[in-house]
């Protein structure tokens, strides 16, 4: 059987890889052109690869015609520097097919693929089918982003998954539960990539051995990231340690229910142009910027 990724790419996808976030003006237009300054900044602060039309982009709001321009701007903007993944926020096979088509052209190194996350859960089975057909039809290898929690893929699942389909080289675990992410990092195939999207808990599961980081606080401070993976590698831990508890201030005056928004506004006060979030989705208040700019300037300072 070939390899599915190369030596080369898979040594490139360690490290931060931050989700991009969508530039939507107050009508919730995207606007065009607008992503270039933001992966600008993403690469300059160190990032390994881009992943654009994930969750803290807003991928799941994206028409087909906005997901084409998004990653037709997002890809030439990049220009090769760096891996290039496309994340797919679908509820069918069919779609996520569909989807990938559409960016014929577009040099897209892995996929970002969300189980399904409507109301209706398909069991092992058919959950094991929907990736492999994926993969079959596309030739793309897969990240399966494990992050629907009324369709959470157990610890045992995935590791089935990779066994069954070779096309899925790794995952990205997003539950809370470091537990769930240590039982990935023991008893999964060893060429599987293991990436942390815990924000809370970035450094412990470094230090477990994670291949990296695909996470919002990844897009809104890439630099600090990037600073805590490098240390973690390093064996720095004392350094590492401080950053964690000053990321974990960070993370706790963040709201969930508009984290996109504040990832916006977190990397708006390093220097990138302030965007909206697409309603219904809430702005950033004029609290909850107080409350993270204040948790900034204690990381940064």
């Amino acid at each position: 059987m070939s390899q599915i990724l190369s030596d080369e790419l898979r040594k490139k996808l360690r490290g931060v890889l931050p989700p991009i976030a969508m530039p939507f003006d107050a009508s919730g237009e995207l606007v065009k052109g607008g992503l270039r300054e933001q992966i600008d900044f993403i690469i300059d602060a160190g990032a390994s690869a881009l992943v654009v039309g994930g969750s803290t982009g807003e991928g799941h709001t994206l028409s087909d015609g906005e997901f084409r321009q998004a990653m037709t701007e997002a890809a030439e903007a990049n220009n090769h520097r760096l891996p290039f993944i496309a994340g797919l926020i679908v509820n069918s096979t069919r779609q996520a097919i569909s989807r990938v088509k559409m960016l014929e052209g577009i040099k897209i190194d892995a996929l970002q693929v969300t189980p399904v996350h409507y109301l209706f859960k398909p069991d092992e089975e058919a959950t094991i089918r929907h990736f492999r057909e994926i993969y079959d039809a596309t030739g793309i290898p897969i990240l399966i982003y494990n992050v629907i929690p009324w369709n959470y893929l157990s610890p045992q699942l995935m590791i089935r998954i990779m066994d069954e389909v070779p096309g899925v080289v790794g995952m990205k675990q997003s539950s809370g539960d470091l537990k769930s992410l240590s039982d990935l990092l023991l008893d999964s195939p060893k060429d599987k990539l293991i990436y942390s999207g815990i924000d809370a808990l970035l450094y412990p599961g470094f230090a477990l051995g994670c291949t990296g980081a695909i996470s919002a606080l990844a897009s809104a401070v890439p630099g600090v990231i990037a600073k805590l993976y490098g240390l973690v590698e390093r064996g720095e831990h004392e350094q590492a340690r401080a950053i964690h508890f000053r990321l974990n201030a960070l993370w706790n005056v963040l709201c969930h229910d508009n984290l996109p928004a504040c990832v916006k506004y977190l990397q708006h006060l390093q220097g990138v142009t302030l965007y909206q979030p697409r309603a219904p989705m809430p702005a950033v208040s004029d609290a909850q910027k107080k409350a993270i700019k204040a948790a900034f300037d204690h990381l940064m300072s």
